[in-house]
């Protein structure tokens, strides 16, 4: 594991050496955008660097409100509800909502939205939305379907026109976490309209992920029914919790046109990347999404001289590691162009010992 000791978005200096970095989940570069940091600070000046109250406190800043107002019409929810980040946001809804419904899993479904560790469930996504409706009918009462909107592991999109065919005679709640996909898929607005075209009114859609990946900002959101954001205001995960910086909202408020800059910036990232090295056939991906996944993992080690790319073991210590290319929207063409090359480096000297 490398040391860090300094992070530009596009290379981090690791153990004395500047490396490009095609890692982490800052998509959009946002972790270190001077306009974004530029408007944080001027959120910093009118709110101070957090808010130290509830905020169901007889004091209440309306830029929470204005926040919440603009991610619920971005996505076309009913309503949208801010937390401090998005794990507590997912903890919050399912400790709010569980009360006494069947909670059914789908492959790799985000930590933050389970109920205990026993809830992991790593079999093949299309098998599991082959036994889907099985599993509904063997459940009493109403069902709770829980997942991702995209795998951001293995760089893949998920197929959800399954979601049209769910039974109508039965009360059924759809939570997707979008972390991976919020500020990015959608021109920005995550997979909620996609959804939403979808479902039928005995489905109750509800997303709900984290800020800090795509967008930069300190948060986490959920988004869905307003009878559900009214019971989560009513929650000792959300009175009690500190919320999300105001600044940060401010930023996210203000900071729409840098987003989508950032947005265009990154496709071409994608699509120059993907076109170099679309002969090669190491990679899995998808779309314009920014995540390459490779089952070659002497790849992180052929590249370690000269960039750092994603390789750990998931989902615990003991796993295989999970071998990845991440491409972010700093990243210049020549940073692109020279990955690529030391990739076709790579594949080249992989066939020459395959043949010895």
């Amino acid at each position: 594991m490398a040391v860090v000791e300094a992070l530009t978005g596009r290379t981090v200096v690791a153990d004395g050496k500047e490396l490009l970095y095609f890692s982490g989940t800052s998509y959009l570069g946002m972790c270190k955008n001077s306009q974004l940091e530029a408007i944080i600070q001027e959120g910093a000046k009118r709110y101070g660097t957090t808010y130290s109250s509830s905020r169901n406190s007889n004091l209440k800043l309306a830029v929470y409100d204005e926040a919440e107002e603009l991610l619920a019409a971005l996505a076309g929810a009913e309503a949208a509800l801010t937390f401090s980040s998005g794990y507590l946001a997912g903890q919050a809804l399912i400790r709010t909502i569980s009360k006494g419904q069947a909670f059914i899993y789908a492959p790799d479904a985000h930590p933050a939205i389970w109920q205990s560790a026993a809830d992991a469930n790593h079999v093949d996504f299309d098998l599991w939305v082959e036994s889907l409706a099985e599993s509904i009918n063997a459940c009493s009462g109403e069902v709770v379907l829980l997942m991702n909107s995209v795998d951001p592991l293995k760089a893949r999109k998920y197929d959800f026109s399954w979601v049209a065919q769910l039974p109508v005679n039965r009360s059924i709640t759809l939570i997707v976490d979008d972390s991976h996909g919020f500020g990015l898929i959608n021109e920005g607005a995550g997979i909620y309209p996609t959804l939403k075209q979808l479902v039928k009114p005995n489905v109750a859609l509800i997303v709900v992920g984290s800020m800090g990946k795509a967008l930069g900002i300190a948060g986490g959101v959920v988004m869905g029914p307003a009878r559900i954001i009214a019971l989560l205001r009513k929650s000792p995960y959300f009175i009690g919790g500190s919320p999300a910086p105001p600044a940060y909202l401010y930023a996210f408020i203000h900071a729409q046109n840098i987003f989508a800059t950032s947005r265009q910036q990154l496709k071409r990232n994608v699509q120059q990347f993907q076109q170099l090295v679309r002969h090669t056939g190491l990679f899995n991906y998808f779309d314009d999404y920014p995540v390459f996944y490779t089952k070659e993992h002497n790849l992180y080690f052929a590249l370690e001289e000269d960039a750092i790319i994603s390789c750990f073991p998931y989902p615990d210590p003991e796993s295989a590691p999970v071998t990845r290319v991440v491409i972010n929207s700093l990243h210049t063409s020549g940073d692109i162009s020279f990955l690529a090359e030391k990739i076709e480096k790579f594949r080249v000297g992989e066939k020459m010992i395959k043949r010895v």
